[in-house]
């Protein structure tokens, strides 16, 4: 990270993600069909880190997710992999739900090619060893290879792209969490540690233009306990909302929050990590929560019981966004933005 120039203007770093196709939403394409996919929809007023599907006639429902950053497993096919079993695991729990069982769709290019190879291989040590560690089954699954184009007379394979499709249980729909801030004053804390770390983050790639680097930091073991800490929050009412921190990082996961009621957040980063590091570095395990003051002092304890590193971020706020006593806007500017971004890429303003 020292080899890499701190931005003077970190709000340049905001409007350039909150635009990339890659974190934009991507409202576009799915308004092109029936999103609401008939009345067992349950995440589509406000959105969870994980769909949920109702069960009628019981108190329980289905979580699904489907997640991969190939950026991660180009950099480090074990670590990458790993991370594309515990960001689903992470979604599931987010949302209230207990991981079950897994698929995948392993796309690669070429097997004959030593590296592709390795590859492969070692993206399969990685989802073994995650899914064995969250208790996820393998049910079944596909492999595509051959994935690649001739660019320039040379062969150039897609990023390795184990994409995860994992199944989880909400045993009991009261416990269904949002990714949603609810009202203004609630407090924002991040759980799990954050590190001085912008490897494999969009952030490095897309602004700073460093295309190879190791893959952001992972725990497994860290990550299991951090989950296992929030499910039993969520089991006793103690927060609000939960988002995961992932593609973008902080600045994002907290923009998540605010976008479906409109409101915004004040926070204050950590004076012993790079501001850019904090906001838009993707080190893994992070979970960002809102509580309510009534909540707050038992959550508290839990926290401090648990031995879950977390830290006090700010609160939420009625529409502005302010990073160290500065403003980087209003919510409905930037949900604007973030909202039209990939449809305006596409089909033109």
């Amino acid at each position: 990270i020292n080899q890499v120039p701190e931005p003077a203007d970190l709000k340049e770093v905001v409007s350039m993600l909150i635009k990339h196709p890659n974190i934009a939403s991507k409202r576009w394409v799915y308004e092109q069909y029936d999103s609401m996919v008939g009345t067992t929809n349950m995440a589509t007023n406000f959105p969870s880190a994980a769909g949920v599907v109702n069960l009628k006639g019981t108190n329980k429902a289905l979580v699904l997710t489907v997640d991969c950053n190939g950026r991660y497993v180009k950099a480090d096919p074990v670590v990458g992999t790993m991370i594309a079993v515990a960001e689903a695991s992470r979604n599931i729990v987010c949302t209230g739900g207990k991981p079950m069982a897994i698929t995948n769709c392993l796309n690669f290019g070429n097997p004959y090619k030593p590296e592709i190879y390795w590859q492969f291989v070692n993206a399969i040590k990685g989802m073994g060893k995650a899914c064995e560690k969250f208790g996820t089954p393998v049910t079944g699954g596909n492999v595509s290879f051959y994935n690649q184009s001739t660019i320039g007379g040379k062969d150039e394979a897609v990023f390795p792209t184990p994409t995860i499709g994992m199944l989880g249980m909400l045993e009991n729909k009261n416990h269904h969490t949002t990714l949603a801030f609810k009202e203004k004053g609630h407090m924002i804390y991040l759980i799990g540690r954050s590190h001085n770390d912008i490897a494999s983050s969009e952030y490095l790639v897309s602004y700073h233009g460093v295309k190879k680097s190791p893959a952001p930091y992972f725990n497994l073991d860290e990550e299991y306990k951090t989950q296992q800490t929030l499910l039993e929050l969520i089991g006793k009412s103690l927060i609000q909302s939960a988002n995961d921190v992932s593609d973008g990082g902080l600045f994002i996961s907290l923009l998540e929050g605010a976008m479906p009621r409109n409101l915004g957040f004040d926070i204050t980063t950590d004076a012993e990590i790079r501001p850019d590091a904090f906001l838009f570095g993707e080190a893994q395990g992070r979970i960002v929560v809102t509580v309510s003051q009534s909540k707050e002092t038992h959550f508290i304890d839990h926290m401090i019981e648990s031995g879950i590193p977390f830290t006090a971020l700010g609160h939420v706020t009625k529409s502005e966004i302010r990073v160290d006593d500065v403003s980087y806007g209003f919510i409905a500017d930037m949900k604007r933005e973030f909202d039209n971004a990939l449809g305006e890429l596409i089909v033109g303003k």
